[in-house]
């Protein structure tokens, strides 16, 4: 049983709790202004609790052989949760995680930090600012996990964002992003749009509730310049205890629609979600 105690902050951009699991002895929960943002065990740093995290952790398996180090860009860093995933699934990989809230960086180094040689180095910087500054096919992936708040940034939902991704990525590289959206889906429309402009394939995976406009929830997407490996994805989804839907090729067109890229000038975060839809209880 866990018996440390609770820790809260406020940092830079909120007030933000370490909260130990009693159940698991070395895990924490991650809220800010008590919106879950992460959960890490740091005794088994494999084991993603959240069902997105999961989705998220599917795709990481996918994108290559199994064991293969890969160059990592992470926006959004919370507790550090898919790189401390990624550090213990692909031994070597290189990663980058920029966290714009300096005290939150400063708050999980201080009571979960990185083991050591773990290939992950931390940078507190604006999401987008680092991203605009970043070489060239530098990366294998970039995981795009930021909220303010509960939202995702106006500044990371354009064209211009989406276009230095792509340059960033290698030819063989994929993008990957935490969502979040419901009926009429007027948000996860334009994102698709966006992402099409730039990548040749692109996939969706959230519960079926969710793509039914039945509720409020997480969507991952999936951009790449090459094929996605969907079947995989398929398969690791819908074994879930929480089962998700990959949709891709003509169905994710249809439901794109008519939606166009959000060009910078017109962007917006994404909804705000209703009340509860992703507190704690």
């Amino acid at each position: 049983m866990n018996e440390a105690i609770p820790v809260m902050r406020v940092t830079d951009h909120g007030t933000a709790k370490l909260m130990p699991d009693v159940d698991r002895e070395r895990a924490w929960l991650l809220t800010v202004d008590g919106a879950p943002q992460s959960y890490v065990d740091l005794a088994e740093p494999a084991h993603l609790e959240f069902e997105y995290t999961r989705r998220l952790g599917h795709v990481l398996d996918t994108v290559a052989e199994p064991g293969r180090a890969l160059d990592v860009l992470h926006l959004g860093g919370g507790a550090f949760t898919l790189p401390r995933y990624l550090a213990a699934t692909r031994p070597g990989s290189r990663q980058d995680v920029v966290e714009a809230d300096r005290g939150l960086l400063d708050l999980v180094a201080e009571h979960l930090p990185l083991p050591d040689g773990s290939g992950i180095t931390a940078h507190g910087a604006d999401a987008r600012a680092w991203l605009e500054a970043a070489p060239g096919d530098s990366a294998d992936v970039l995981v795009a996990d930021v909220f303010g708040g509960s939202r995702v940034p106006a500044h990371l939902t354009s064209v211009g964002y989406a276009r230095h991704a792509a340059r960033v990525l290698r030819a063989d590289g994929v993008y990957v992003a935490n969502l979040a959206d419901g009926a009429p889906f007027g948000f996860l429309r334009g994102q698709l749009a966006t992402y099409a402009a730039f990548f040749a394939e692109s996939a969706i995976i959230a519960e079926p509730a969710v793509l039914r406009g039945r509720r409020f929830g997480n969507v991952v997407l999936v951009a790449a310049h090459r094929p996605l490996d969907t079947a995989a994805l398929a398969r690791r989804t819908a074994a879930d205890a929480f089962p998700a839907r990959v949709e891709y090729g003509p169905a994710l067109r249809d439901f794109t629609g008519d939606a166009r890229p959000v060009r910078d000038q017109e962007a917006v975060p994404s909804p705000v979600p209703p009340a509860g839809a992703f507190g704690i209880g």
